[in-house]
Formats: C-alpha cells, sequence, structure tokens
C-alpha cells in the first residue's frame, strides 16, 4: 500500500512539477511528510530522507520534461546552462545545511518560502516591467506558435549569481530550484512563461545530477522508495509537459500560484502545529 501511494504522490509531483516548472519537490516533499509521519505509512521517512528522495525524483521528471519540451523548442538550452553554472555549487551548499533542520523548523521555512513567492506572482501584473536586466545583460529571443515573439534578457553575472542561491535553496528544501527561478525569470528577465518553465526543467535536471551526489555522500536516499518514485514521476512529467503546450501562459502562472499558496499553508500549519 505504501509503495502504491508513493507513486501515485509521485505522479502527481510529476504532472504539478513538469506543468509549472517546480520540479516536483513542492509536492512529494510535503505529501510524504505527512503521509508517513502524520498517517505512519513510512516510518522511517525523515525531513533529510526526503529531500534526498526528492532530488532522486526530480532527475527523471527533469529528463522526461526536457525531451517533452525539446520537441516542441521551448528550451532556452544557452540559458539553462548558464544558470546551471551558479547553482551547481549552491546545490552542495544547500545539501550540507540540509542536515541542521528539524521537521518543525523545516515545514515552516518551507511554507514561508512559498507563500512569498505565490505572493510575488500575484502581484506581478501590477508592478511596472523591469526592463533593466534586459537592457544591460544578454538578449534573447523566442517567437511562439501563433507567431508572437518575445524579447527577453539577463546580465549572466547576475544570473550566476542569483541560480548560486537558488541552488543553496534547492538543496536545503529539496524543491529543484524552479519555485524560486521560474518567478525570476518571468519577473526580472522577462521570459515568457512557457519558455521558463521549459528552460527551468532543463536546470532542473542538471542540478538534480549534482544534488543527488551530495545527497547520497550524506546518506539521505531511502533506496527503497525511489522505484515507484520514479516510475510515477516519469510518467506525470510527460502528462504535465503534455498539458502545458496547451495551456495559455496566464493559465499556467495561476496554476503555479494556486499549487504554492495551498502547500504553503499546510506547511506552515505542519510546522506550528
Amino acid at each position: 500500500m505504501g509503495y502504491l501511494l508513493l507513486s501515485i504522490i509521485a505522479l502527481c509531483a510529476g504532472i504539478l512539477g513538469s506543468l509549472v516548472g517546480l520540479g516536483g519537490g513542492v509536492i512529494l516533499i510535503p505529501a510524504t511528510l505527512f503521509f508517513g509521519i502524520n498517517l505512519g505509512f513510512f516510518p522511517d521517512i525523515t525531513p533529510q530522507r526526503v529531500v534526498g528522495l526528492s532530488v532522486i525524483m526530480m532527475i527523471f521528471i527533469g529528463l522526461s520534461s526536457t525531451i517533452s519540451y525539446m520537441r516542441s523548442k521551448q528550451v532556452d538550452f544557452i540559458s539553462g546552462l548558464i544558470f546551471f553554472i551558479g547553482s551547481a555549487p549552491g546545490t552542495m551548499l544547500g545539501a550540507w545545511l540540509n542536515k541542521g533542520l528539524d521537521i518543525d523548523s523545516f515545514n515552516l521555512y518551507f511554507g514561508f518560502l512559498l507563500i512569498v513567492l505565490s505572493t510575488i506572482l500575484f502581484v506581478r501584473d501590477k508592478l511596472k516591467p523591469i526592463n533593466w536586466f534586459i537592457d544591460h545583460g544578454l538578449k534573447r529571443s523566442f517567437t511562439d506558435r501563433q507567431g508572437q515573439s518575445f524579447e527577453y534578457g539577463y546580465p549572466i553575472w547576475f544570473a550566476v549569481l542569483f541560480s548560486f542561491f537558488v541552488g543553496m535553496i534547492s538543496g536545503l528544501f529539496g524543491i529543484g530550484g524552479g519555485s524560486l527561478l521560474v518567478p525570476a525569470m518571468v519577473l526580472l528577465f522577462r521570459f515568457p512563461p512557457h519558455v521558463a518553465v521549459a528552460t527551468s526543467m532543463f536546470m532542473v535536471f542538471l542540478t538534480s545530477l549534482v544534488n543527488s551526489m551530495s545527497h547520497i555522500y550524506l546518506g539521505n536516499i531511502p533506496w527503497h522508495y525511489t522505484i515507484p518514485v520514479i516510475v510515477g514521476a516519469y510518467v506525470g512529467a510527460k502528462l504535465g509537459s503534455a498539458l502545458n503546450k496547451r495551456l495559455k501562459s496566464k493559465t499556467v502562472v495561476l496554476v503555479l500560484q494556486i499549487v504554492m499558496v495551498l502547500i504553503g499553508i499546510q506547511s506552515i500549519l505542519e510546522g506550528l502545529f
């Protein structure tokens, strides 16, 4: 029963993670902690072990999503590699910091992080566009299937520094970095939402490879749970990628906001009570 439940959780994580570029950790981690600790389905689970499990899952979500998004030419590989340069060492630092968190602190900090990010996305349409990053950095362009052209960009030095911070948060909470990176790509760098999601999943794949090595070294991987999680996540990521291509950009951002608010509130309540 426990393995089937994990597969279902991973399937949902793969769908939502690939759909909005989060990587799936924001679904897997709170759900596994709730069913594992509160309901006793996975009595040997800890914050450190569930983060390790999440990191392994995101390798396959990232791979599955990237392959799907490559076919529709939505992945900006150059930007993804630039972000990876900063995020790779950041994930190693975050994985090391993770060992000092207990379950209540983990849930509380994790929940507040998601609420802050969802609030930023909620008010983004009321904020004035920030063109400084485009004007003072590497310029990129994208034309969607409807023929609409977008220009976006960022200073490379800023992208590397910011992605280091994103990588540290990713390694600390096991969330894939997309929950921080996608809002920044949309709000600051003016990425089209679909390109931001697709490029984020490419970076999630690369970062998770590095992050997994850190957690394997630290002994944080519950290997007996990995197979059902990998299968569910891979299938879910395929479904999420297909759904993303059919939705409008505003719908993708709305789904992202709703998911982050609900999970953030649930995590804060878990941490407090």
